[in-house]
């Protein structure tokens, strides 16, 4: 069953993260301080909602190199065998993703951000006060909508410039995040 994004306040501070890649490589919040923004996409392997737009998300990013980015999957991995950290691995080449691909095997992170589905996106300014949460784009598996990635990049566009992201912000829809119970 499909779930949207909880909407978090605008302007909520980044909360920290120290999670290991796909590859056992530790990444930080602050190791991405330079950075003009920050993306901190929710994302997983088994999700058809993520499959749908894995290849353009990496398609859009790659038009924004100075933006910093993390994927971060926070699905109970021993009851969904398809997020492994090798799996995930191989979705981030499938989909031609070069951002680090994160574990959040405790689940800690997901709660901190308040992330409810796969994709869920928050975009961070320059101060890591969040810009813009919401859908990649108005595209789902089967509502024959292009997959564009037009709201995430219009909230990059803006953000990269010190704007404010108009709203509404449409939430994220997709697969709810696999909580342990």
């Amino acid at each position: 069953m499909a779930v949207s994004s909880l909407m978090v306040p605008l302007g909520a501070a980044a909360p920290d993260f120290a999670l290991a890649d796909t590859a056992g490589r530790t990444v930080r919040r602050d190791d991405l301080a330079a950075a003009p923004a920050l993306l901190v996409a929710f994302l997983c392997n088994h999700c058809p909602y993520v499959r749908h737009i894995e290849a353009e998300l990496g398609r859009v990013l790659g038009r924004h190199p100075s933006l910093a980015v993390v994927g971060v999957c926070s699905n109970d991995a021993q009851a969904y065998p398809d997020d492994r950290p090798e799996l995930l691995a191989e979705q981030a080449r499938r989909a031609g993703w070069t951002f680090p691909y994160l574990v959040d095997g405790d689940q800690t992170v997901g709660r901190a951000y308040q992330a409810a589905c796969t994709p869920d996106f928050f975009l961070y300014d320059v101060h890591r006060r969040l810009a813009y949460r919401g859908a990649f784009d108005e595209s789902t598996p089967g509502n024959r909508r292009p997959v564009r990635g037009d709201l995430l990049e219009a909230a990059f566009v803006h953000v990269l410039v010190g704007e404010p992201v108009p709203e509404p912000h449409t939430p994220s829809m997709g697969c709810s995040i696999k909580w342990r119970s």
